[in-house]
């Protein structure tokens, strides 16, 4: 990474986390973080895009982690866990398994369009990419919205329109995204590479890219940044 990135003055609308804020913490199969303000990486796949084999191999790490951490299971316990998790399903979506809907340059414009369709009414987001089976974003949801009920409302609109183009019905999306909070500017910097670099790092030819992000943070030295 860069070291001009640990200079760089913070892109408008971001805030870093206050650690004295109040947080709230719930867990399902993954553990999530909330906080007012905060900005979110968050991560969501399609429901088939992991097959069986990688399923069993994210089960076993669960469960080797909750017999190794018995009792009372700490923050940084937890963060431990989801950290390592993310990091196995990331390099396994850039596989491409599952259905990949989003190789369709129409359904890829939905889901864009569906991500951007509240920006500035409920939230702001910074950034995006669509991946052939997932997609990843930077959003910071306004204050009464819930980043649950965001994304879910994306997930919504685009599996009406994919059941529709293939004549199917049901969810097509994963239930459960992996999100989590950014906590200052060096983060929220690897952060903004990562999306704007996964394309390349899967292997997706540049003519299929879809991605963006704010022209605000383009124009002011927060852009991706090509290798």
């Amino acid at each position: 990474m860069p070291v001009e990135s640990f200079n760089l003055d913070p892109p408008p609308f971001f805030e870093p986390y206050n650690p004295e804020a109040p947080t709230r913490f719930y867990t399902r199969h993954l553990p999530h973080w909330r906080r007012d303000g905060v900005t979110y990486h968050v991560t969501f796949r399609l429901a088939n895009s992991l097959p069986k084999e990688k399923l069993d191999s994210l089960r076993n790490i669960r469960e080797r982690w909750e017999t190794s951490n018995l009792g009372d299971r700490d923050h940084d316990a937890w963060r431990t866990l989801s950290k390592r998790l993310r990091s196995k399903v990331e390099t396994w979506l850039d596989q491409g398994a599952g259905s990949c809907h989003f190789k369709n340059p129409a359904m890829a414009n939905e889901l864009a369009r569906s991500i951007l369709h509240f920006q500035n009414i409920r939230y702001h987001v910074f950034c995006y990419v669509v991946m052939p089976n997932h997609c990843h974003l930077l959003i910071r949801p306004f204050d009464g919205f819930d980043l649950e009920d965001l994304i879910g409302s994306m997930k919504g609109v685009t599996s009406r329109f994919v059941n529709k183009a293939i004549d199917s019905s049901g969810a097509i999306w994963q239930s459960e995204s992996f999100d989590q909070i950014i906590r200052d500017e060096e983060h929220l910097y690897r952060v903004v590479q990562y999306i704007g670099n996964n394309p390349r790092n899967a292997g997706l030819p540049e003519s299929g890219w879809n991605r963006w992000i704010h022209p605000d943070w383009d124009t002011c030295s927060w852009g991706f940044r090509e290798p």
